[in-house]
């Protein structure tokens, strides 16, 4: 009976898989042929068709465009890459945040005023919020666009925004048909964004500063990293609606110990109508969290997605070396074409909330010290201001353009970053083509790295056998270390010849000097003909400096232990004045200093180059107005590249020859533009990046009681 009982019931398990496996074979059939028949990319519609179809169109407010495409490159080939900005309407004022946008691109290297000279344009009207809830909204912004007179359906033009549609879904579209113009945009999607020609923006606040931006928070570099809480999240949570679903979930990892997940249901005027359940625990919950102590305080901070993908809280994390865990499915990351994000963040698939502590703790402490020092570069070099966040944007679509002048990935992503690094480098490279009209073509290559190049630019219009600068070519030309002596000559009397030269200054007549007759007019021909010369190290003089051969060989020595700082003799300070509310210039002696004044000092070529490329439009005009100034912006600029002040050598005080009486009232005149300029300045990198110290290097047993025969710069104790 048992054995009939197992035969039937083994019979009828046959017959119910075979059932099972038949239906389920056809509803696999089904689905498919729905799948087909419903799908984005119909069979009987080409990817091309598609992505053109009018509906296309109107749904993403953009067209599948590439640089090939969508781009008229002949603007661009031969020739450098420029940009213009339209003029600002007055009956449509942007925001303060696109004003800033605006400013950054005016202020930039890349700008021209001429729009027939430029490669891409980029809108005076604001697109940056297009969410029509907004204040700030432009309405007729169709029509607005299709007015603008080089707008040709947005071809080379550039459209900033950082806020797409509106509640409750919260799409992507602008409201406007951009056509073919390129889309720099926070919060994209994967889905959306078109790789090589759109432009992935981080989300920033309105009170995201304009220049230099607040330094990361990070002080200490100890190892490991031991935090009071291992991950954190304080933000607002959403009961209902697109974005809802991760920050509903948190309170399930919340501990209260090392786990700090805290929400708010209080947000929104009607916020009381909308809360479930847990929003009077939560908000409770919440008051006892300080959102900026738990920033500070964590190993990792959560940075879910909000209403739309991106969110304040990225950059908020990465200022603060909080490693940001990434909870936004299908965000494009910013920058992310050019910026290494595994080197710095977490990215978690939405799904996996609950396995976050999981994933975390897998990390090595040494990968986290890594990630959290690399949290640091990438705030500090590209996303504190909107200036850097908009030059950092102009470089991708230079490199793009240019693709034989792009920088590679580690360049980007360490110190001192790709907005600040030389590009002549790549010029060097074989079988290199190079677009016309670059002023840094003109270089030459390094040839000698051991050896160093004296500039020495004069100021005197007469140049008698007494003179201070023949006694200085002499010791310059007593160097070993020395490879080539140029003599920029400022006066509209002839220089004497290269004989006499070397006859009032003593030296052989094989003395590598030349003698480059230069205009007054270029106060920054010193700096120019730095970027030429043929050795890494250059020596800047004036033609009063006295120096002697061993302080001129030392100071070399010490150079190259510190090739990315300026080394130097006249050291200056600044400082502080509370009572006028101002930053002061100072010569006073005291035993610290943050000024090496590049008219006796060493420092490495591609600081000339930075100088004559690189600086702000803004910063170099003002170099035209107060000559007197670029010994002092070279130190901005150097301390700004290096976060590192300059090295004083030696014990000298006085460093030039006899002062006459009209030396000294120039020298009055000098030092009140040097006051005005400290605030320029200032004002231009939008913080104060010199650095003060109180390191003097002297050579080893200097002024010890000890034999003369032992000390290889014996003579440098007679200086005074």
């Amino acid at each position: 009976m048992n054995a009939k009982k197992r035969y039937a019931f083994i019979v009828l398990s046959v017959i119910f898989l075979g059932i099972c496996y038949f239906w389920g074979t056809k509803f696999r059939r089904r689905k498919l042929k729905y799948e087909n028949t419903n799908s984005y990319l119909k069979r009987t519609q080409s990817f091309e068709e598609l992505v053109k179809s009018p509906e296309t169109l109107k749904a993403t407010n953009y067209s599948y465009c590439s640089l090939d495409s969508c781009f008229e490159m002949s603007k661009c080939a031969g020739k450098p890459f420029k940009v213009y900005v339209y003029p600002l309407d007055e009956n449509v004022p942007p925001s303060s945040s696109y004003m800033k946008i605006i400013n950054a691109v005016i202020d930039s290297r890349f700008y021209t005023s001429n729009p027939l000279e430029a490669c891409v344009l980029v809108l005076a009207l604001d697109t940056l919020d297009r969410d029509p809830l907004s204040q700030d909204f432009v309405r007729n912004m169709q029509a607005r666009v299709d007015n603008l007179r080089f707008w040709n359906n947005g071809l080379n033009h550039i459209v900033f925004n950082l806020y797409s549609g509106t509640w409750p879904d919260y799409t992507e579209t602008l409201g406007f048909d951009i056509g073919q113009a390129m889309l720099a945009k926070a919060s994209i999607s994967n889905e959306n964004y078109r790789a090589g020609f759109d432009i992935s923006l981080p989300l920033f606040h309105k009170h995201h500063p304009e220049k230099g931006g607040a330094p990361g928070f990070v002080k200490s570099n100890n190892f490991p990293v031991t935090n009071k809480y291992f991950v954190a999240f304080k933000g607002k949570r959403y009961v209902h609606g697109i974005g809802s679903d991760t920050r509903n979930s948190l309170h399930h990892l919340h501990n209260g110990q090392e786990v700090v997940m805290v929400t708010t249901c209080k947000h929104g005027k009607n916020w009381r109508e909308m809360m479930d359940e847990r929003c009077e625990e939560d908000n409770l919950e919440y008051d006892r969290w300080d959102y900026e102590n738990l920033l500070a305080n964590s190993t990792f901070c959560l940075v879910p997605r909000g209403r739309r993908l991106g969110s304040f809280r990225f950059l908020e994390t990465l200022q603060a070396g909080c490693l940001p865990v990434i909870l936004s499915n299908g965000w494009q990351l910013p920058f992310d074409e050019i910026l290494d994000w595994n080197a710095a963040s977490i990215s978690v698939d939405e799904r996996q909330l609950l396995q976050v502590p999981e994933v975390l703790h897998g990390l090595s402490r040494p990968r986290i010290f890594a990630m959290r020092q690399q949290t640091q570069v990438l705030w500090d070099r590209y996303l504190s201001s909107v200036q850097k966040i908009v030059e950092t944007t102009l470089e991708i679509m230079f490199e793009r353009v240019h693709p034989q002048l792009a920088r590679n990935s580690k360049i980007w992503n360490t110190n001192p970053g790709a907005l600040w690094t030389d590009i002549s480098h790549r010029f060097s490279e074989p079988n290199v083509l190079v677009p016309m009209g670059y002023s840094v073509l003109d270089i030459t290559p390094t040839t000698c790295n051991l050896n160093f190049t004296a500039i020495i630019s004069t100021s005197s219009p007469i140049v008698s056998s007494t003179s201070p600068i023949f006694k200085l070519i002499k010791n310059i030309a007593d160097s070993s270390n020395v490879s080539e002596i140029l003599v920029l000559w400022n006066s509209h009397v002839k220089p004497p010849p290269l004989k006499d030269w070397a006859f009032l200054g003593g030296i052989s007549s094989n003395t590598p000097l030349s003698v480059i007759e230069t205009s007054k007019s270029n106060i920054s021909t010193r700096f120019l003909q730095s970027s030429l010369v043929s050795t890494n190290a250059v020596l800047s003089l004036d033609d009063d400096v006295t120096l002697t051969t061993d302080e001129i060989n030392f100071g070399f020595e010490v150079w190259r232990s510190f090739e990315e700082r300026i080394v130097g003799f006249p050291a200056r300070n600044h400082y502080w004045d509370d009572t006028k509310r101002i930053w002061a210039y100072t010569t006073k002696w005291s035993n610290e200093y943050s000024i090496v004044l590049t008219n006796a000092a060493f420092f490495h070529k591609k600081y000339a180059k930075l100088y004559l490329e690189n600086l702000p439009r803004s910063l170099a005009s003002t170099i035209e107005s107060y000559k007197g100034c670029e010994h002092l912006l070279m130190n901005f600029l150097v301390s700004h590249v290096t976060k590192r002040p300059p090295i004083k050598v030696t014990q000298r005080k006085k460093y030039k020859d006899v002062v006459t009486q009209r030396d000294a009232l120039a020298e009055a005149a000098n030092f009140s533009q040097k006051q005005t300029c400290m605030n320029i300045f200032f004002s231009g990198f939008g913080y104060m990046p010199l650095i003060k110290s109180q390191l003097r290097l002297d050579p080893v047993l200097f002024k010890d009681p000890v034999s003369n025969l032992r000390k290889k710069f014996r003579k440098m104790e007679l200086v005074q």
